[in-house]
């Protein structure tokens, strides 16, 4: 049976909580029976939730737990003295440390009728709140407002409406410290009513994408009303809304963070996908002029598909309470589940759809783009005059030296160059270089490649390393065309982008459309010789990687990433987060946050062109806004 006494709040509890926060430090403490205080630091505000008697499936605190300092207990008559302490405490060493707090209860609303079949993408965010009456915060109240009406599921933005009262905690309960003690403390109440869209109203269990969806935009919400509170309300200013979010990282963040990236470290998605025998089937397709296709071999698979998966899946991605963090694991899980998938599936014909899930196809606009460059640079177009042509060794040697001016940054970085017969042109793999023995690369391109491989794939690599989280550098979900987008722009900074380069990055979109259209090596490959005039090793190479593993749409993605990045500077967008680790483009914005939150740091290593003079130049130009088509005219 259990007691009483263990049903209360411990005197104990409230005084290591208050000596605590009266030194600065964090507080993570599991309450009796149920809930728990979180208090990352500091913080000028206290998030609450209080459960209902017989609603122990109740969701609802889960739009707390998001935030960086929050309470979350049982509505329950025992507790309620206890809590109360702890409660008044909080407030009290918070306001002494800051001059006032904002608490902010929390709670769900009367649950809407059932809507057969409704998506949701029809659900409509619905948000109440209780301000206080007087005019002290008036403005506070309206930023409220304003902030919730920017919340949005699918295409449909939050009502709120707002209610001045001197209640401004769920009906039944009192308020949490009373009246006295929160006057004595300068505690600033609100409270906020959410209809329950994310909770089936027959079986009371939450939706969890839309829990999710909802947890991720109310948090970033509340984050600038208590931005707003602090700055006009309490002694800190903080340089930005993100600061006043969650530094502190759980254990099951890591316990993901390692389950993920080992997954993913476990085989080498490329490698598997890449033809061993690239060399010998070329001169095995060019002895039967080009009319019969070559036998390609590939790597054995060195994991057990179903093996793999049913470790990946124990990642417990739902006990990760922050909403940026879930958002950017549970992308990557569902990545690492598509690939293995892959890889089991390599040579059938359900690899094809299987690489549109995952790189996507060819959009018509890019399409377009890429036979209007065909159009526009002659197929016998040359690089510019070079003292000739770099074989493997040289290359090597080139960018070996580029990894030494890396490791004079950071000593950590330990790439390695390996010159190897089993792989076709360039390749970056774990951190390391890949150069095919059969390589020759004019002069004029090799700095522009060694900017490529090292200056980004490289670099961004060990940038991801020196952060907290291994995904930084196995790779966010959907990486790809940032990162090759990245690298194609490292070529342009550096004065190495020809139009033979352009001109081949838009020969593998109309590659890759091919083999959406249903085209067979054979046919791809006299697309790109007889209507655009690639040469024949080339055309080779280009199918090759395009009908690899059967059917690989990823060689789209270098064309669609120069396109997006020269968007986003052109925008104003800053290239240093993007060296952050291998990132997308979707999770700039999310990078930034955990930077200001400080669980990132800024990437210690800067690719060497970003000193150099007419790098910056040219970047400049871009921010002014450049097409890829300008790219071709200023070439």
């Amino acid at each position: 049976m259990v007691r009483v006494e263990e049903k209360t709040i411990p005197d104990r509890l409230v005084r290591v909580v208050g000596k605590r926060l009266s030194e600065g430090k964090q507080v993570r403490r599991t309450l009796p029976v149920w809930g728990r205080l979180a208090i990352d630091r500091p913080l000028p505000f206290l998030c609450v939730y209080r459960r209902p008697k017989k609603a122990e499936k109740d969701a609802t605190f889960r739009l707390v737990t998001s935030e960086a300092s929050y309470l979350t207990c049982l509505a329950d008559k025992r507790q309620r003295e206890g809590i109360a302490r702890l409660a008044g405490t909080v407030a009290e060493a918070i306001t002494e440390r800051f001059g006032s707090i904002l608490l902010l209860e929390v709670w769900a609303g009367l649950s809407a009728p059932v809507q057969d079949g409704i998506s949701p993408g029809a659900l409509q965010p619905e948000f109440r709140i209780f301000a206080p009456k007087n005019q002290h915060h008036a403005a506070l109240t309206d930023a409220f407002e304003e902030e919730l009406r920017r919340v949005k599921i699918g295409r449909k933005r939050a009502r709120v409406e707002t209610v001045e009262s001197s209640r401004r905690w769920p009906r039944g309960l009192s308020q949490i410290i009373a009246a006295d003690e929160a006057r004595k403390t300068g505690c600033v109440f609100y409270g906020l009513e959410v209809s329950p869209i994310y909770i089936n109203p027959e079986t009371g269990e939450a939706y969890p994408g839309v829990l999710r969806i909802l947890r991720r935009r109310l948090s970033v919400a509340l984050r600038r009303i208590f931005f707003e509170f602090a700055r006009t309300s309490t002694t800190v200013d903080p340089a930005h809304f993100h600061t006043l979010g969650r530094r502190a990282v759980v254990k099951a963040v890591w316990e993901v963070d390692e389950m993920l990236a080992s997954a993913s470290e476990s085989y080498e998605f490329l490698l598997q996908l890449t033809p061993v025998n690239g060399e010998q089937a070329w001169r095995q397709f060019e002895r039967y002029k080009f009319e019969r296709v070559p036998a390609f071999h590939y790597r054995p698979i060195p994991v057990e598909p179903v093996v793999l998966k049913r470790r990946l899946f124990r990642a417990p991605v739902e006990r990760i309470e922050d909403p940026a963090l879930a958002l950017v694991f549970r992308q990557k899980l569902e990545e690492l589940d598509r690939q293995i998938t892959m890889l089991q599936d390599r040579n059938t014909s359900r690899f094809l759809h299987e690489s549109l899930q995952l790189y996507g196809g060819v959009e018509d606009d890019l399409h377009t783009l890429a036979l209007d460059i065909l159009e526009r640079i002659r197929p016998r177009s040359r690089e510019k005059a070079s003292p000739g042509i770099v074989g493997a060794e040289a290359f090597a040697e080139r960018a070996r030296k580029e990894i030494t001016y890396l490791r004079s940054q950071r000593r950590e970085v330990k790439a390695r160059v390996e010159i190897r017969s089993d792989v076709t042109g360039l390749l970056v793999s774990r951190g390391n270089l890949l150069v095919s023995s059969h390589s020759r690369i004019p002069a004029s391109r090799v700095e522009a490649l060694v900017q490529h491989e090292v200056g980004t794939h490289i670099l961004t690599y060990y940038n991801g390393r020196a952060q907290k989280f291994r995904l930084l550098h196995t790779g966010l979900a959907g990486y790809d065309p940032l990162q090759e987008g990245l690298a194609v722009l490292s070529e342009y900074l550096v004065g190495g982008l020809s139009r033979p380069r352009l001109r081949l990055l838009a020969g593998r979109v109309v590659a890759a459309r091919s083999v959406l259209d249903g085209a067979t090596f054979i046919e791809t490959f006299r697309q790109l010789r007889n209507t655009h005039g690639f040469a024949n090793r080339t055309a080779y190479t280009v199918t090759l990687r395009i009908h690899r593993g059967g059917g690989l749409t990823k060689d789209a993605v270098y064309l669609r990433g120069l396109r997006q990045i020269l968007d986003y500077i052109a925008d104003g967008g800053s290239l240093e987060p993007l060296f952050t680790g291998k990132i997308a483009i979707q999770h700039i914005p999310i990078i930034n946050e955990l930077r200001w939150r400080g669980v990132l740091v800024p990437p210690p290593l800067a690719p060497r062109y970003i000193n150099q003079t007419d790098s910056l130049l040219r970047l400049e130009r871009l921010r002014q806004g450049m097409s890829v088509v300008d790219l071709l005219e200023e070439n």
